[in-house]
């Protein structure tokens, strides 16, 4: 599931675009119950991952609808959690580190 949801991701960045967790879990072929929980799991690996191998994070490319223009609160817990991110995940700090990592993704993947 992993790599499956890295290449959707690396797919995402080609567009110069983020995508929805809804568009990606549908992309994906998740199925309920909990199939953004599910998501969400699964890009917090993808995360570490990426910040292992000093990578941008391919998770910043996935937004959420109820805050538009960024991800969901995890997203900023988990970047907190692997040290990346120290900051209130609520405020402007959290724009501001997305803001920035999603350039970072769209000029390291993007065409």
């Amino acid at each position: 599931m992993k790599e499956r949801l890295r290449q959707a991701l690396l797919d995402q960045a080609q567009t110069g675009i983020p995508t929805t967790y809804k568009e990606l879990a549908d992309r994906l072929g998740f199925e309920p119950p909990q199939t953004i929980p599910r998501l969400g799991e699964a890009l917090e690996a993808l995360m570490k991952d990426d910040v292992v191998a000093n990578r941008p994070m391919l998770a910043a490319l996935c937004v959420s609808k109820m805050r538009p223009g960024i991800p969901a609160l995890g997203f900023f817990l988990a970047a907190k959690a692997l040290g990346v991110f120290c900051g209130d995940p609520t405020g402007h700090e959290a724009r501001v580190f997305h803001a920035d990592e999603l350039q970072r993704v769209l000029s390291f993947y993007g065409s």
